[in-house]
């Protein structure tokens, strides 16, 4: 158990972990693996957050 405080926040940090998983294996189309401007702009897309 990691200690999440509320649903809210383990549902935000598991996201996260499976949003970067996915782009680890290459399974998001149009991000090449290393290409690192592409991922942020997936995560900041995604999560509406900037990096």
């Amino acid at each position: 158990m990691m200690g999440f405080k509320s649903f809210n926040s383990a549902r935000k940090t598991l996201s996260g972990i499976e949003a970067m998983n996915m782009i680890r294996k290459g399974q998001v189309n149009g991000i090449d693996q290393g290409d690192s401007v592409s991922q942020v702009r997936f995560i900041e897309a995604l999560f509406g957050v900037t990096a």
